[in-house]
């Protein structure tokens, strides 16, 4: 096959424009005229992966299947192309300089001053080029964090600069910026777009289309006029407008004729329309529900819901599936205790226990559990959730009033869940937790065998933390069964309740594999579970 051709997107003006939705879509519909599209972030942080990150900060460290730890926006280019992404497909400066360091102490250098150019820029371009070279893909899509200006973001960019002189029209650039409106003025302004794009071209960038984001839509004119400021093409002045949904850009960027920009000026055919179908009965569905549910979130990072995005996302796969609008109620599990979890969750179809790490607000997540287990409510739990609902269950159904987790309890005579044998020796905290896809073989007859359908399973972990085997069979004649177990280690997977609706906890993160092409079974059947509670309440 031919060489892959290269898209950098970068932004401008203001952080959060949506880059990621912009590069997510735009490769949706070059896949839907029959590319094979990759995208990858390059993040300018030091730390060297987005594991180490609190959620507070970063939001979700979404998991691949080969185990890496990357920014969420790879969430939303898996849950858009419904392809997995890998290791390859995240960078942060911190793995940059990591590589560079360690190959000038191995000598590779050979003793010359190690520098930003070329060194840092030579190894950026290594990386951004090594998805190409795989021979998967006819067009790679590399999105650059942080905004135009920000001195963490200069290499990323001199690199862009030095490749799309070296690849000449086989790399084009995209700059996302903000034309913001001024309700005073009852104007839209360009001025920003235009120092924007005046910053990436001292830098020595042009950027070949400007994605504009604005809450009013751009008139021939203002397109024009920017076209002018700018050096581009009116037709490469592609407006980005606010929208209900993100899974409503794609569609709007077809509308925009992105797609039919980028591919001319990479030379590259049409082929034939964008085949969008599928996704066009996704958002018709999504708009127009037929039932719609209340399903509670309880966790502690509720402040900041983009530390739960592929959970909120997967209840939108999941809602649409069952053609029903799921309604998210954010709980924040600091503040659920016996006193007052009725109020707090009576009304509600489904229960769903974030992951999370850590002591705070356990014993709210655990009063939740019991409520939803002794009220019949459709219950998620996942990874500490589901520890959450062993602990729970030791304590009130088994009757071991001490029983916990070492990670927050390590004296405890019940340590129901516990560290993980091969984590006792790590020290290093990146990267070394139980991480990417392992798998699970379902008990035939289960609730979860019901779910999926099959016995052999493949899920994403991100844990240090286990169900402790020794005390399975009191769970067991209790009730609480082990419904998925992991082949290799007889680590339980999956955990559910034989008198209880719909009660499963899982070890695992079903959240990162839902894509709007296939929501993830286990959310489409606990929303239809809320649906018939709701039904039968």
């Amino acid at each position: 096959m031919a060489a892959a051709k290269f898209i950098f997107v970068t932004g401008g003006v203001t952080s959060s424009l949506g880059k990621g939705i912009i590069s997510a879509s735009l490769a949706k519909l070059l896949q839907a005229r029959g590319y094979s599209v990759t995208i990858q972030k390059l993040d300018p942080y030091i730390n060297v992966d987005p594991g180490t990150l609190n959620p507070y900060e970063h939001g979700e460290c979404y998991v691949t299947h080969d185990g890496a730890e990357t920014d969420l926006d790879l969430g939303h280019y898996e849950r858009f192309l419904n392809a997995p992404t890998s290791q390859a497909n995240n960078v942060t400066t911190g793995r940059i300089y990591q590589t560079v360091i360690n190959k000038e102490r191995e000598g590779e250098y050979l003793g010359k001053t190690v520098q930003i150019i070329p060194h840092i820029t030579d190894e950026i371009k290594r990386r951004i080029k090594l998805l190409g070279e795989t021979g998967e893909f006819d067009i790679v899509i590399t999105e650059i964090g942080g905004t135009v200006g920000d001195i963490e973001s200069l290499p990323y960019v001199e690199s862009v600069r030095q490749l799309k002189w070296e690849l000449g029209s086989a790399a084009l650039s995209i700059h996302l910026t903000l034309i913001p409106y001024l309700a005073a003025a009852g104007e839209l302004k360009t001025k920003p777009t235009q120092h924007s794009v005046k910053a990436l071209l001292e830098l020595g960038v042009q950027p070949d289309i400007l994605a504009c984001r604005t809450e009013k839509p751009l008139s021939a004119d203002l397109k024009r006029k920017i076209a002018l400021f700018c050096n581009v093409n009116v037709n490469a002045v592609i407006e980005a407008i606010d929208a209900d949904s993100i899974y409503d850009v794609p569609l709007l960027m077809y509308k925009e004729q992105l797609d039919k920009v980028v591919l001319a000026k990479l030379k590259l055919p049409l082929q034939h329309e964008p085949e969008l179908k599928q996704w066009k009965e996704f958002l018709g569905k999504l708009k127009n529900p037929i039932n719609q549910v209340r399903i509670g979130i309880v966790g502690k990072y509720i402040e900041l819901k983009d530390a739960y995005k592929s959970i909120a996302e997967s209840f939108i796969h999941a809602g649409v599936a069952n053609e029903c609008k799921v309604i998210v109620e954010w709980i924040h599990s600091e503040k659920i205790d016996e006193t007052n979890v009725a109020s707090k969750l009576g009304h509600l179809q489904g229960v769903l226990v974030a992951p999370g790490f850590g002591g705070r607000g356990i014993e709210g997540k655990i009063s939740a559990i019991k409520y939803a287990r002794e009220n019949n409510i459709p219950f998620l739990g996942i990874c500490l959730g589901m520890q959450c609902a062993v602990i729970e269950f030791a304590r009130n159904v088994i009757g071991w009033k001490d029983a916990h987790s070492t990670e927050m309890s390590p004296e405890t005579k019940h340590a129901v869940i516990d560290f993980m044998e091969d984590q006792k020796k790590i020290t290093k905290k990146g990267g070394t937790m139980r991480l990417g896809e392992y798998p699970c073989i379902v008990q035939k007859g289960t609730k979860a065998s019901s779910v999926y359908g099959k016995q052999k399973i493949g899920e994403r972990h991100r844990h240090r933390y286990e169900f402790n085997n020794k005390f399975l069979k009191q769970f067991e004649d209790a009730g609480m069964i082990a419904s998925g177990i992991n082949p290799d280690n007889n680590l339980v997977e999956i955990v559910e309740l034989k008198n209880h609706p719909w009660f499963i906890g899982v070890q695992f993160h079903p959240e990162y594999k839902s894509t709007v092409e296939a929501p993830h079974p286990l959310f489409v059947r606990f929303v239809k579970a809320s649906m018939e509670k709701q039904a039968g309440a």
